[in-house]
């Protein structure tokens, strides 16, 4: 059996599932191209990140295939219900790149405490004639130990962005639609752990009551938060956003930091991508990434290999 890795696959994956008898494609195909190159070859695995979309039109036309994998978490590029429909089976990995994408919103809130996105962008430019006028630009930094961290959506990746809160001595408070509590186990290097119970509140609390606010829900139509969100929250809240674009109304998010309500705010995600909006890139209050949560390299490594268990599993059994 031919399995297209179509926005690639970690070393450790292509070779599990080669070993397993499979043979692995990662060729890029354009998205234009994908129909016709998956019935050309015979391909009976589609797998994809966040790049290719698989749409009714391919899942219609591409009868060979039996499975479509998503490297990662959410899958709304890719009609879900539809191709289970269609007796396809569809996979991701949940539980892979939580750690990964947890660290990243925690490097955007030590850029934005300390002021490091904006303070990258202008040493190199001014940090050899302006240099005392910067030292007092970004002289007024808050400690992160003491803070009350809000957690939206409180799945895997929430519960690990608890875990390294919790470590750092924060409050944390959460809220989910779905999950009431959850016990969070947090180990120390010397095997030693804690263990901590969080209740989950409104999402109205978590706008009032938290010093910053990270998103982890899935796609979803229409805003998450908007101008009547943020005019509930603390002056000076900060933000970050590593799960969907579209979740924040952008424009309501600039005019709350040109007013001060927020302080700052880091996004890996962003409405328009791959082209997100002038007005988010130059502001500098805002700590930018490219939509790269999960792009480590032990997350890749791990992502590759559930896959490739997954996928032995279901051909293995139907064969």
């Amino acid at each position: 059996m031919k399995i297209l890795a179509n926005d690639g696959i970690s070393k450790s994956g292509v070779i599990s599932l080669e070993d397993a008898g499979f043979e692995v494609i990662t060729t890029k195909v354009a998205q234009e191209q994908v129909a016709n190159y998956i019935n050309t070859n015979n391909i009976n695995v589609l797998l994809v990140r966040s790049a290719t979309k698989v749409r009714k039109d391919i899942i219609d036309n591409c009868p060979s295939l039996k499975i479509i994998g998503r490297g990662g978490v959410g899958m709304d590029n890719i009609d879900v219900e539809y191709a289970r429909e269609k007796g396809i089976h569809v996979i991701n990995t949940p539980a892979a790149s939580s750690d990964s994408v947890a660290e990243l919103v925690f490097a955007h809130l030590f850029s934005g405490v300390r002021f490091l996105h904006d303070s990258n962008r202008l040493m190199p430019l001014e940090g050899d004639i302006n240099f005392e006028s910067l030292k007092k630009a970004y002289a007024a930094g808050i400690e992160l130990r003491g803070k009350t961290l809000g957690i939206i959506g409180f799945g895997k990746i929430g519960k690990s962005v608890a875990r390294i809160a919790l470590g750092l001595g924060m409050k944390v408070i959460a809220s989910d639609k779905f999950i009431g509590k959850a016990e969070i186990r947090v180990d120390f290097y010397n095997n030693q752990f804690i263990n901590v119970e969080i209740t989950t509140e409104p999402i109205e609390d978590i706008f009032k009551h938290a010093d910053f606010i990270t998103l982890h829900v899935p796609a979803q139509e229409g805003y998450l938060i908007g101008k009547d969100q943020f005019e509930v929250m603390k002056d000076g809240v900060g933000i970050v956003n590593a799960s969907r674009g579209g979740i924040i109304d952008e424009v309501a998010l600039v005019d709350a930091l040109d007013s001060g309500k927020v302080s700052f705010a880091g996004l890996d995600v962003f409405e328009d991508e791959p082209k997100p909006a002038v007005q988010v890139l130059m502001n500098p209050k805002i700590s930018l990434t490219p939509h790269i949560g999960a792009a480590t390299l032990e997350a890749q490594d791990r992502i590759g290999t559930e896959l490739a268990e997954q996928i032995i599993s279901i051909l293995k059994t139907e064969q």
